[in-house]
């Protein structure tokens, strides 16, 4: 009897060992509370230093620092978590180094369409477009379904409408068009490669959470395909009560565990902690093949970074001085 109970335990033991992390993804901050707070991510996926290269990788980490620099400064200043969000994407938006805006990848018929949401912990409102071309920043499309919209997701020419009729800056196709996404398109026709987002969760001085999520979604997916990131629940969701969350990955999985939500759900009825909740979703999306990340941020400033992908493009700050951009998987 006492062999079979040591060797339920070895069981036990090897079990939870195969289900940590790849990494510490948490972040352990100072004892001081801070006032405000501020994750990102450029995507997860095969991002090894062998892929990106040292010059490559200098870039991203200095427009991941941009942006971390110019939320921090922001959220200083004392602006909304969800005007901080959307300025911070504008940065990811407007680089070509990342699948969202200026650097979205091609569909199967070479055209770009964009995703993007948008959620206040607050009010819990929310918005979103899906299938979008033309309009140069897609997270300022969602915000205006969020704060001008009675919806909370507008798709395709509904949603370029709407932008055109407030004022939104709109763009000609070309605008989109990078030689390395289009090269990226002719390697893979016949075949879908996933690629990842931007976002950003933002805590300000008020104690409220934003989260927001931007993509161009999947090289050479079929014209019409939407994947987690305008989905609220799936993709991006925020609520003061626990925590903003915006995701990066394969979307059908997020979609299908409505990843965003999940994270939420696990801390106000499992009581699980920030990062309990984070790696244990991600963790579970490893066992079924369901490739990604996660960045998520709670009204205390706790952070979490969980990915289950070789890196993933990330960084956090915040009032109280700690300030880091991440990209492989231990650095």
């Amino acid at each position: 009897m006492r062999k079979l109970v040591s060797l339920l335990v070895i069981i036990v033991f090897l079990v939870a060992c195969n289900n940590k992390p790849k990494e510490n993804t948490s972040i352990q901050l100072s004892e001081e509370k801070p006032e405000y707070a501020l994750v990102i991510h450029g995507g997860a996926g095969n991002v090894t230093p062998e892929r990106i290269g040292p010059e490559k990788e200098k870039e991203y980490r200095a427009k991941l620092q941009e942006a971390l620099d110019l939320g921090i400064d922001l959220l200083k200043k004392d602006s909304s978590a969800v005007a901080v969000v959307e300025a911070v994407i504008h940065v990811l938006e407007n680089s070509p180094l990342f699948n969202a805006g200026k650097g979205a990848v091609f569909n199967s018929q070479g055209q770009n369409e964009m995703d993007a949401s948008i959620m206040e912990g607050k009010t819990l409102n929310a918005g979103a477009v899906a299938s979008v071309s033309r309009i140069k920043n897609p997270i300022s499309a969602a915000r205006l379904v969020l704060d001008k919209s009675p919806h909370v997701l507008l798709v395709r020419e509904g949603a370029i409408q709407f932008a055109k009729e407030n004022g939104m800056e709109m763009v000609d196709s070309n605008y989109f068009f990078t030689q390395e996404r289009w090269e990226s398109l002719q390697k893979l026709q016949g075949k879908v490669e996933k690629y990842g987002t931007v976002g950003c969760v933002a805590l300000d001085r008020q104690g409220n959470i934003a989260a927001g999520t931007s993509t161009g979604g999947m090289t050479n997916k079929k014209y019409g395909r939407v994947g987690d990131s305008p989905i609220i629940g799936a993709g991006t969701y925020a609520n003061n009560a626990t925590c903003g969350v915006s995701c990066t990955g394969h979307g059908e999985f997020f979609m299908r565990y409505n990843v965003a939500y999940d994270v939420s759900a696990r801390m106000k009825y499992a009581h699980q902690s920030l990062n309990e909740a984070a790696e244990g979703i991600i963790n579970e999306l490893a066992l079924i093949k369901g490739s990604g990340g996660l960045i998520a941020l709670d009204g205390k400033g706790n952070i979490c970074m969980p990915f289950n992908t070789n890196g993933m493009f990330r960084g956090f700050a915040k009032s109280t001085g700690e300030n880091k951009v991440l990209v492989f998987k231990d650095k």
